[in-house]
């Protein structure tokens, strides 16, 4: 029997904290969504319940996925388990468990098979967004009570780090499925790159995104580059410190915040940046490196950040580095170095065509299908070495 024909039919609940509209979404939730969609396509009811925003309503159908939207970023956990254990989501197959750090614990309320989701880690975040008790308490949760919650469960990461992550919390080798995220297809803008050197931060504002790190880069090589612009795509929380902390330097115009912008400015920028800078501290994936690359736009991003050593081939397609000293000479070197620009650029677009969502959602659906027949897998993408 197919994969296929073992999901047709099959209602798919999944729990996750945000969905792409919420205003604090990001490449988490577009994975989440066109995993979703893949197994629409392939026959199955979706449904996915995730925190209410006020930018989308309770309940809506987006390309025939379900979404059913309950509590705040905090009660959405509770509201989940709620839902499941009464039964508001009609008869459920099997649960997808987005772990987000923390997962809805599911586990605990159905004894359907539950596939845990896990974009990496959150080892080093806890601390930093919310330091103190309530991050030693969620990190005991992702490192300690969720393995054992989830001791039989199947698990995907979306990326080998996060698998080995996820390992040396004691989750077997032999239920992690390893699916990479895809790219999606180049929206053509034809703006060509800017004239003058341009860097794009392009994600959530939160404080472990540091795009500090990319302010003060550019301030570092303003003195050589006095026409240098580093536009900030995105909106969070965090914001109004990123503002201040702008402010506080005396970036003037060479630190541009765009906000929260449309899919069309959004590829305006990564096709008019020369280079995308990811000082993030933890990174699953990295989604937005694959979007800049569409566009010939090269990235930088930390070695340690986990999945940015996959989605980065190092000095092919953009460079990995190890601190805040060689982040800002490595911004440095592809501002002043056009044949090493170049070269990158060709990498990043070629890499960029690598990893395709359609590839990703059929790994994703046969995972689903192993599940439903109480399977436990480790298949990997077909780019595993």
């Amino acid at each position: 029997m197919s994969d296929h024909s073992e999901i047709s039919g099959r209602h798919v609940a999944f729990f996750s904290w945000r969905d792409t509209h919420n205003p604090e979404g990001g490449g988490a939730e577009r994975y989440l969504e066109k995993m979703a969609e893949g197994l629409v396509q392939r026959g199955a009811k979706v449904t996915i319940l995730c925190a209410a925003h006020a930018a989308a309503p309770p309940d809506e159908t987006i390309n025939g996925v379900r979404l059913v939207r309950r509590g705040s970023k905090l009660t959405v956990y509770a509201e989940g388990m709620k839902a499941l254990l009464r039964g508001d989501l009609g008869d459920v197959d099997i649960v997808v468990d987005v772990q987000n750090g923390l997962p809805f614990f599911t586990r605990a309320v159905t004894r359907k098979p539950v596939v845990v989701l896990v974009h990496h880690v959150h080892r080093e975040q806890w601390p930093v967004v919310y330091p103190g008790a309530t991050g030693r308490f969620g990190w005991w949760v992702e490192r300690t009570l969720a393995p054992r919650l989830y001791r039989s469960c199947q698990y995907v990461a979306v990326s080998r780090a996060t698998r080995d992550e996820l390992i040396e919390l004691g989750v077997h080798h032999d239920r992690i499925a390893v699916v990479h995220n895809g790219t999606d297809p180049v929206i053509p803008v034809g703006v060509g790159k800017t004239d003058h050197p341009m860097i794009a931060v392009v994600g959530r504002l939160v404080p472990h995104k540091q795009v500090e790190h990319a302010i003060d880069a550019a301030l570092v090589h303003r003195a050589q580059h006095p026409d240098l612009r580093l536009h900030v795509v995105g909106s969070g929380w965090w914001e109004g410190e990123l503002h201040a902390y702008a402010a506080a330097r005396q970036a003037g115009e060479t630190v541009v915040f765009e906000g929260h912008v449309d899919e069309r400015r959004k590829h305006e920028i990564y096709e008019q940046a020369w280079v995308l800078a990811l000082p993030s501290l933890k990174e699953g994936w990295g989604l937005v490196i694959g979007e800049a690359g569409m566009h010939r736009t090269p990235a930088i991003a930390y070695r340690s950040a986990g999945g940015t050593r996959e989605s980065i081939a190092h000095g092919r397609s953009g460079l990995l580095v190890d601190d805040e000293v060689e982040f800002f000479h490595a911004v440095g070197q592809l501002l002043e170095d056009d044949a090493l620009r170049s070269v990158l650029a060709d990498g990043a677009e070629a890499m960029s065509h690598q990893f395709t969502w359609q590839h990703a959602q059929e790994s994703f659906a046969h995972v689903i299908a192993s599940a439903l027949r109480q399977e436990r897998i480790d298949s990997q993408d077909p780019d595993e070495e």
